[in-house]
């Protein structure tokens, strides 16, 4: 096996609540979340804020979570039944 795709595999990350994340850093998060993972799509019948509120959707309905990755020290989002160590 690859040694970088071993060493990926050996991430770890901790849930972040949605309730702990202050809601405009959530709001930004979800933001450059949406335009980093969306960029290559063409969803032109979604506006930026339609995106954004889905993406907050998800996570209020435990769809998706807020992951906080301790190797790289960054914040992600990642469907809910990602298994987090």
């Amino acid at each position: 096996m690859d040694r970088k795709v071993d060493e990926s595999m050996n991430e770890d990350g901790i849930e972040i609540p949605l309730e702990r994340i202050n809601p405009l850093t959530l709001r930004t998060m979800v933001e450059e979340f949406v335009t980093r993972e969306w960029s290559e799509l063409s969803d032109e019948d979604y506006t930026l804020d339609d995106k954004i509120e889905q993406v907050l959707r998800q996570l209020k309905g435990h769809k998706a979570k807020v992951v906080f990755d301790l190797t790289t020290e960054t914040c992600n989002i990642v469907p809910a039944d990602s298994m987090v160590r």
